[in-house]
């Protein structure tokens, strides 16, 4: 009989590799606690404040930032200052020095005045045959603007009474025999009363619809056998800016 054991031991053991564990590099020696940084962070758990010495630079910083600016552009353009020249390089010294030096102002065109313009919204009811006659008071030089229209057709005039003239007597600016609007600005040449009469001459009530804004002060309205009626003109666009003159 063959000798089992001594056959298995003639048989060689199959090799079986081993899988591939990528290598670990792993720090020679001990590692210890205190080589592990550790963030500083105060006992109630809030990052500890920069140091006074990174206040002290970026304090710096702001100001070497700051002091630049000032230098190139705010002193050269405010001042006419440019101790570096790079304000004259920018452009920048035209700001503070205008060529010519100052600046020429015309002494017309504008009227200034110390109150709020004044605005008037009217509609008028004209009956066949009825007129209306719509004034004004403007001092010499003041103005005002004005757009008006009728629902049908009206004769319409614009004229004005100056102060101390004889009743009755009145300077025209513009005559309309058929009109249905009109709109324009007027500056008063003398103080007294300015605005406009209009007439219907047909069969039917017309309307006739007024706004004007300018620096008056009162308005009177004058109607057939009817005493004139006085309004002070007192709306403004803005109420605080409202004066009793101009």
């Amino acid at each position: 009989m063959t000798d089992p054991t001594a056959s298995d031991r003639d048989v060689p053991e199959p090799v079986v590799p081993e899988p591939d564990v990528p290598e670990t590099q792993v720090a020679e020696g001990p590692v210890s606690e205190a080589s592990v940084p550790e963030p500083q962070v105060s006992e109630t758990g809030v990052p500890d404040p920069p140091s006074k010495a990174k206040l002290a630079w970026a304090t710096l910083a702001a100001l070497v930032v700051a002091g630049v600016v000032l230098v190139s552009a705010v002193l050269p353009a405010e001042y006419d200052i440019d101790p570096l020249g790079i304000g004259e390089a920018l452009g920048l010294r035209v700001l503070a020095n205008p060529v010519g030096g100052a600046i020429p102002v015309r002494a017309d065109g504008i009227i200034a005045h110390g109150s709020s313009y004044r605005v008037d919204h009217m509609t008028f009811e004209l009956e066949p045959g009825g007129f209306v006659e719509y004034k004004y008071r403007l001092e010499e030089g003041r103005s005002m603007v004005y757009s008006w229209s009728a629902s049908y057709w009206v004769r319409s005039e614009m004229h004005s009474e100056a102060d101390g003239a004889e009743e009755g007597t009145a300077q025209f600016f513009e005559v309309e025999e058929r009109t249905l609007a009109r709109h324009g600005s007027y500056v008063a040449p003398f103080p007294g009363i300015h605005g406009w009469y209009w007439l219907n001459e047909t069969d039917d009530t017309v309307t006739v619809t007024l706004d004007a804004s300018g620096f008056f002060s009162t308005s009177i309205e004058f109607r057939s056998e009817v005493a004139p009626i006085v309004r002070e003109m007192m709306e403004t666009p803005d109420s605080a800016a409202w004066r009793p003159f101009f």
